[in-house]
């Protein structure tokens, strides 16, 4: 999961009876699809108002669309460049006016437009406890590395590879005889369930975040 901006300045925002939330995915959207079950509980704090992927293909979209959530694409190959999607990507999101934006398995680094407009704001996921083992193969790389003990992280999300401010960490054992995919499955479970704490604390509380420090409520 790569990462993308706690702004220099200490950034905040304040508690919300019912903040509207964009969930950006590549694939099968199994985070943005426990989002959607969290929000069936009024308390939960937040509504997805849209899904976003930058495939057509992504199959949390049509999960989105059964249950009524607007969807939207915006692929890097229908664009000049990668300038021209960003700019097309944000624009695609601030029409959904979110507070906050979720990636949620997303597998694009976004711009610097999309960071302007959503930075301190974008939370995204990654599979290790960062700043250990950033990148695209978390698990693989901390099995090699022979740690007892991974995890997951939020985190907002800025210019850098899994860089950002972090919000929250869940540790997950690296059991005996663990394999990538062994290990990659159990931190996905953890990761999820952490994700959508974050998700509801972070809109029913507000958070702020002065440096390197996320502080939530």
């Amino acid at each position: 999961m790569s990462g993308q901006v706690a702004p220099a300045a200490a950034a905040a925002a304040g508690p919300t009876d019912s903040a509207r939330v964009v969930v950006l995915i590549s694939g099968g959207g199994s985070n943005m699809a426990a989002l959607l079950d969290a929000q069936q509980d009024p308390a939960f704090g937040a509504v997805v108002a849209a899904v976003g992927a930058d495939r057509a293909n992504a199959g949390g979209l049509a999960l989105a669309a059964e249950r009524g959530v607007p969807t939207f694409v915006e692929s890097v190959r229908d664009h000049a460049d990668r300038d021209a999607w960003d700019r097309a990507l944000t624009e695609q999101v601030r029409r959904h006016d979110p507070r906050l934006v979720v990636s949620a398995g997303f597998l694009k680094l976004v711009g610097p437009r999309f960071l302007a407009e959503f930075g301190g704001r974008y939370i995204n996921t990654h599979n290790t406890l960062l700043p250990a083992f950033p990148g695209m193969h978390g698990p693989r790389d901390a099995l090699a590395y022979g740690v007892r003990i991974t995890g997951a992280t939020v985190f907002f999300a800025d210019a850098g590879l899994d860089s950002g401010p972090i919000v929250a960490q869940t540790a997950v054992p690296v059991l005996d005889g663990d394999d990538e995919a062994t290990l990659t499955e159990r931190i996905k479970q953890a990761e999820r369930t952490q994700l959508v704490d974050v998700v509801g604390r972070l809109c029913r509380l507000g958070w702020s975040i002065d440096g390197r420090r996320v502080t939530i409520g």
